[in-house]
């Protein structure tokens, strides 16, 4: 995977997730299947690391996430990776979640007829070619995210005041926006599903159809949801 890709995204991911203000994570358990809901915060990590340890969880299931705190996110997708567990995504998955999502051996939205959004966050309109090489693509992002999402915290934790703070230092707080990134969409119709994929550049709120259609976008052949 492309280090400058993975850091945008990890960049991205520490704002997003520090501005997200969603419900502490809730944690059920269905048959093999572990239902994640809310914010990815510390409070549900202790429980969340006995239930996959166990041996009887194979399937995590994100539903309705928003936000979370970014080194809790790289947590939860390193007991997923190491369990080798499946991941899906019901309703919103967003910013920290995409991340624990993406680290699932495979991962798929939900079935059934609700309306799946997966949205990972980048500071600026991906390329084609950046688009192509994906920087979501959860086993390889690892190592240069955690770095990145490291060194990000460390230098928003020590940073000046606003009327100290270099315009440096400033500049990539201000460059993203909440609901800003890549948005990838599955939609029920009477003829099946329909994906779609966006960039939207935070001022859409929940309404994707506000947002730039990606062409040749097709979430299955970027590596985002497996068959």
């Amino acid at each position: 995977m492309d280090r400058t890709a993975a850091t945008r995204f990890a960049a991205a991911l520490c704002l997003a997730v520090a501005a997200a203000g969603a419900p502490a994570a809730q944690l059920a358990l269905e048959g093999s299947r572990l239902v994640v809901t809310g914010m990815l915060d510390g409070s549900g990590l202790p429980s969340f690391a006995e239930q996959v340890n166990s041996g009887r969880v194979r399937t995590v299931a994100f539903e309705d996430s928003v936000g979370g705190d970014a080194e809790v996110a790289e947590a939860y997708a390193r007991l997923i990776r190491e369990r080798k567990l499946l991941t899906e995504a019901r309703g919103q998955c967003q910013a920290a979640c995409a991340y624990a999502f993406l680290a699932g051996r495979e991962h798929r939205f939900g079935r059934g007829p609700g309306f799946n959004a997966l949205l990972i966050p980048l500071v600026r309109r991906p390329s084609t070619v950046e688009l192509q090489a994906g920087p979501w693509r959860g086993s390889e992002a690892p190592p240069a995210a955690v770095e990145a999402v490291a060194v990000s915290a460390a230098a928003a934790s020590t940073a000046p005041g606003p009327a100290a703070e270099p315009a440096a230092m400033a500049a990539p707080r201000e460059a993203w926006q909440p609901g800003q990134g890549v948005v990838f969409t599955s939609t029920p119709t009477l003829f099946g599903r329909v994906y779609n994929t966006y960039w939207c550049d935070g001022s859409q709120g929940t309404d994707y159809t506000r947002c730039e259609r990606l062409p040749d976008a097709d979430p299955y052949k970027l590596g985002v949801l497996t068959p």
